[in-house]
């Protein structure tokens, strides 16, 4: 890796950078999009084709600090049950929409905490969700689950209706560092959550954790992954925590002074990287890892690694419909955004529509640009014949904008007639080299830490 004084010079530690989960990202979304542009964009799915479906369920039972995700409290199980069935009725509409023989190649319920829901509400709305569509072969049925809030007979229901991926997050292990997020979750209550998935014969078991957390020190990052490390997950996203008070009040509660240095953070991260490089994961992009046989490994190798709201993926399905309040949806046509507030969504629904308030429709150089972001976050390389054949762009033009960005960054990239590469020691900048190739105005929107 660069040295720091490199990387400073390149502004590493002081860039405040999209995660690039899209493109456009979220904040450029716009009014232009509404429900009758979603009910268009369902219908002209191709037939017999394979789509991913994501359900957001926003009720946490206590509201983590650190946490900036669209989630509320509840104390009781009416607001759950009821927005089951506000789900239940936007899967009917979809239902209505979708063309026939549509198969579902990635179910994801996340949150919030999906676990909130008890066995009977589990079982009714996979019942639904079959209803709309049948799972493709070698489908993915995965579950944010929170270990404090689940149980034996939730996990029953869930296997039930097919999970096949278990997804935990953990964060930290460290007692004190928990206190400061408002996050207690001991490792005893993670393990014995990993052992029922395990008795139960779910095949993979995904783990989140933070780096740059308050009071986080390269001994406790250490301590933390090598507990994780004795749970054997196949998958591991090692998230930067986003400290951005000013859209997350509730980080408020987080002190500021307590977070380590840009400088810091990068070394945590490194520190976390290392121990899992070293314990045989695979790298993949810039903050996940897998074990050999995980899927992401083998669609790194064949060159199939995708970069979606949840982070890498190996599903390659060109749509992604997002069912909930705030859930994104991904279309080939664009993207649509449903109303964030829970009130509003619910309005919508019971009114027999879809909640659909805000999105972007691809326009101009859009898809080119999205393709060289991914391609720069999944494999640090653009391949120019894929993009010239691809999007028809002129071979000259693509080199001009390669160079443009290698210029950025004192022309540490690669640029050759084949493409452009990232090499290994210029990759905490990765994030800041996909910017570069961001037509839109950043300052519209306050980022994260581009490390």
């Amino acid at each position: 890796m660069m040295t720091r004084t490199q990387l400073a010079k390149l502004g590493l530690f002081d860039a405040k950078v999209p995660r690039y989960t899209s493109y456009p990202t979220a904040p450029h979304f716009a009014g232009g999009v509404g429900s009758a542009q979603f009910v268009e964009w369902i219908e002209a799915i191709p037939e017999h084709s394979d789509i991913s479906l994501y359900l957001h369920v926003p009720f946490c039972r206590r509201l983590c600090w650190f946490c900036a995700c669209r989630t509320q409290g509840t104390a009781t199980g009416a607001p759950v049950a009821a927005y089951v069935e506000t789900l239940q009725a936007e899967l009917a509409l979809l239902r209505a929409h979708l063309p026939r023989g549509v198969r579902l190649s990635r179910l994801h319920w996340g949150g919030g905490t999906p676990t909130l829901l008890t066995p009977d509400l589990i079982r009714a709305l996979t019942a639904s969700v079959r209803e709309v569509a049948d799972f493709a072969e070698n489908a993915e049925f995965s579950v944010e689950i929170d270990p404090n809030e689940v149980d034996e007979a939730r996990l029953d229901a869930l296997v039930e209706g097919g999970l096949n991926r278990a997804s935990i997050g953990v964060q930290d292990f460290n007692d004190a560092i928990q206190q400061v997020i408002g996050r207690i979750q001991g490792f005893d209550i993670t393990r014995r959550t990993v052992d029922m998935i395990r008795e139960r014969g779910v095949p993979s078991l995904n783990a989140d954790i933070l780096f740059g957390l308050p009071d986080q020190s390269r001994a406790r990052i250490t301590e933390t992954v090598q507990k994780l490390l004795s749970l054997a997950p196949d998958r591991v996203a090692l998230y930067g925590y986003a400290h951005v008070p000013w859209m997350a009040k509730r980080q408020q509660l987080i002190p500021s002074d307590a977070l380590p240095t840009p400088e810091e953070r990068l070394a945590l991260f490194e520190t976390a990287r290392r121990l899992f490089v070293w314990d045989g994961y695979a790298e993949i992009g810039i903050d996940h890892f897998a074990t050999q046989s995980d899927g992401l490994t083998i669609a790194q190798k064949t060159g199939r690694l995708r970069r979606n709201f949840q982070g890498y993926t190996d599903d390659t399905a060109s749509v992604l419909i997002g069912l909930g309040a705030s859930s994104i949806s991904r279309f080939p046509q664009g993207y649509a955004q449903n109303a964030p507030a829970t009130s509003a969504y619910t309005k919508a629904v019971r009114e027999g529509r879809f909640a659909v308030s805000r999105g972007h429709v691809f326009t101009g150089e859009d898809k080119l640009r999205a393709r060289l972001i991914e391609a720069l976050m999944c494999d640090f390389r653009i391949r120019s014949d894929e993009i010239c054949s691809t999007f028809g762009i002129g071979r000259e033009a693509l080199q001009a904008m390669f160079r443009k960005a290698s210029s950025e960054f004192e022309n540490l990239l690669e640029v050759t007639e084949d493409g452009l590469f990232v090499p290994r020691e210029a990759r905490p900048l990765t994030r800041m080299i996909a910017r570069s190739f961001d037509a839109y105005d950043l300052s519209r929107a306050g980022h994260s830490s581009a490390i």
